[in-house]
């Protein structure tokens, strides 16, 4: 299939770009990296009457530390992270992540931005996001604010970003998390994941200031601020603890689809649990799994 006719805009400025989305009169939406949102529009599930495209709109694509904080713009993309020297020293939970996010040529376009936009609650970014305490930065017309991932997120496909917002970017905090883990469960490498775990911590042995978030489990991506809080002061291994994290997970709304049963699901949450915390206090342990 094809899409439905648009009109396109190719802004050449943040304040161009905004101008453009100020439009109330249209179904105004954004093209970043285009790796969803094309398919979207040739099944005609998404048919903006408007697309903005900020590919020629300078400053959006950078990375850069200032003041401990790692600034990461919207349109960056999955390739640039993967090589960013910066990333690999600032924020090594995002870097050892990137390569399961989906595959070479989907990397070489996808944006950060674009992911968070689109909230897939099967998709590592926004996940990644909440355990590195992200704050995400969005202007308008009415001026700019700053949202914690945490809160961004609301649900499936839905954030807070309001229709007239563009999101500008990401501060990750740099001082914070010395310890990371991460784990995700894919049919096949690349694709989706039917469960995965981010985890990061300032110490390992006892935990301490842990932040521990799921994805693809449920609508959105979902910390577990009980079992931090239950963790905290405890050690990988200690009795009880593989029986504390069963017991964070069973409150979970496991989503039901097609391939996946939602009891199947729960099971490779917690598999993805259990191994993202072994690779948070053993680096070299594991980093990835197919079911």
């Amino acid at each position: 299939m094809k899409s439905a006719k648009f009109q396109y805009q190719l802004p050449t400025t943040i304040e161009a770009a905004i101008e453009l989305l100020a439009d109330t009169d249209h179904d105004v939406q954004i093209l970043a990296g285009g790796q969803s949102l094309m398919p979207m529009m040739n099944l005609r599930v998404a048919q903006p009457d408007v697309l903005v495209d900020l590919n020629s709109v300078a400053g959006l694509g950078e990375v850069h530390v200032h003041d401990n904080t790692l600034l990461i713009g919207a349109m960056t993309r999955y390739a640039a992270l993967e090589s960013s020297a910066l990333i690999d020293q600032h924020a090594p939970l995002m870097a050892m992540a990137i390569g399961h996010i989906a595959h070479p040529a989907i990397r070489n376009r996808g944006t950060i931005g674009g992911s968070a936009a689109l909230a897939d609650p099967a998709a590592e970014m926004p996940a990644l996001l909440i355990a590195l305490d992200a704050t995400i930065r969005l202007r308008s017309g009415r001026g700019e604010r700053s949202v914690a991932a945490n809160e961004f997120f609301l649900g499936m496909y839905d954030t807070a970003r309001e229709p007239d917002e563009l999101l500008l970017g990401f501060d990750i905090p740099i001082d914070k998390p010395r310890f990371f883990g991460f784990y995700e469960i894919a049919q096949r490498h690349g694709d989706y994941a039917s469960a995965g775990a981010a985890i990061t911590a300032s110490e390992s042995a006892p935990f301490d200031n842990l932040r521990i978030v799921m994805f693809g489990v449920s609508d959105k991506p979902e910390r577990l601020t009980d079992l931090e809080a239950a963790l905290q002061g405890t050690r990988h291994g200690d009795d009880g603890f593989t029986h504390t994290l069963a017991k964070s997970l069973s409150g979970i709304d496991y989503a039901d689809s097609m391939n996946l049963s939602a009891a199947a699901r729960a099971h490779h949450a917690n598999v993805a649990l259990r191994r993202a915390f072994e690779h948070l206090c053993n680096p070299s342990s594991v980093t990835s799994g197919k079911s």
